[in-house]
């Protein structure tokens, strides 16, 4: 392990106000968004719509970082050049999804457990070889009617530790995302007080499994009332919620706070990023970034339907959403700047 290549790394994910382009959707979570859309489920359908991605124009002037999959990370552009070399000559750093998924938690109704701990040093290495430089492990809690559980909270956060912790031996940056899901009828408060509760368990694994925090990412929820909470939040109340508890659990030494986006709308994801920075920036430890997937690839997607035709609207798209998360990231994105985009006066073929 190069303790000072894996701090610089981190620090680069989230320097110059940029942060990370997530595409490390699973085959079937892929298939079904492009189901959804009318597009071919098929392997090289999957390559030609990640192309459009990592060949979108000035792509790089946003994004730091682009966590892909297994699948994607050994492809090549329909000209034979590999996925990962326009990557890095874009001026981005390649990540890589290390986890097999959420499963079932034995002895816990309604709660998950992620798994992917075996052979993952082998994978690390190899992954490293392959040019990556830091990696992504996702655990999912689920706030219900007695749950979480405390065992569901401490397998997760156990299992985030070890898996960073290999990555760090093996030169990645751990990108450690908890995320508490957003389904449920829960509150602002309720989700506050929950996050910071895993907050905490993470990071005491964290440091149990002596993992450096200033060469990791942590990648959390933002604090948000469930979707079928009957009061809404503003911006700001998100805002102040979720610094406050970050405030709370997260270690000053942690380089970079990039945010998940959870199924929030691109234009609520912009908003609430922009509150925190708007409102707090000067004050934090961290970065706060982002770390999105949909609400950078939703509009691109739906422009594009698989169709070549589409491509160069659907790069717009994808520029236009990075775009706005970086204004976020300074404090500058307005609602305005949905308006005086062009994109959607372009007609798709």
């Amino acid at each position: 392990m190069n303790t000072r290549e894996l701090i610089n790394t981190a620090r680069a994910l989230v320097a110059n106000d940029k942060g990370l382009l997530a595409m490390d959707e699973s085959n079937p979570t892929c298939n079904k968004r492009f189901a959804k859309q009318g597009i071919h489920q098929t392997e090289e359908a999957r390559r030609a719509y990640r192309e459009l991605i990592i060949t979108t124009p000035r792509l790089g002037e946003c994004v730091s970082g682009t966590i892909l999959y297994d699948e994607t990370i050994r492809q090549r552009k329909k000209d034979g050049t590999p996925f990962i070399k326009v990557i890095i000559d874009a001026g981005i750093i390649p990540g890589i999804k290390v986890d097999t998924g959420a499963k079932d938690l034995a002895g816990g109704p309604g709660e998950k457990i992620t798994e992917g701990l075996d052979g993952l040093r082998d994978r690390l290495k190899e992954y490293f070889q392959m040019g990556a430089r830091f990696a992504k492990w996702r655990a999912v809690i689920t706030i219900g009617a007695g749950i979480p559980s405390r065992g569901c909270i401490e397998a997760n956060a156990q299992a985030l530790a070890r898996y960073a912790a290999l990555c760090q031996e093996a030169g990645l940056v751990p990108v450690v995302e908890p995320e508490v899901l957003m389904e449920g009828d829960h509150t602002l408060e309720r989700c506050r007080e929950l996050t910071e509760e895993v907050l905490r368990t993470v990071f005491g694994h964290l440091y149990t499994q002596r993992v450096n925090p200033e060469g990791m990412i942590l990648k959390p929820n933002m604090v948000l009332p469930g979707l079928m909470c009957p009061k809404e939040e503003g911006a700001d109340d998100v805002a102040e919620a979720t610094v406050q508890c970050l405030l709370r659990a997260v270690p000053a030494a942690v380089p970079g706070v990039a945010f998940l986006s959870g199924g929030q709308s691109c234009e609520l994801a912009s908003a609430r990023l922009n509150a925190m920075n708007a409102r707090f920036k000067s004050h934090l430890p961290w970065a706060v970034a982002f770390s999105f997937a949909r609400a950078i690839q939703q509009p691109a997607l739906e422009i594009w339907k698989g169709r070549e035709a589409n491509v160069v609207a659907a790069q717009q798209a994808l520029y236009h959403r990075a775009r706005c998360n970086r204004a976020a990231r300074r404090g500058e994105y307005q609602a305005a700047m949905e308006k005086t985009w062009e994109w959607d006066t372009v007609k798709a073929a």
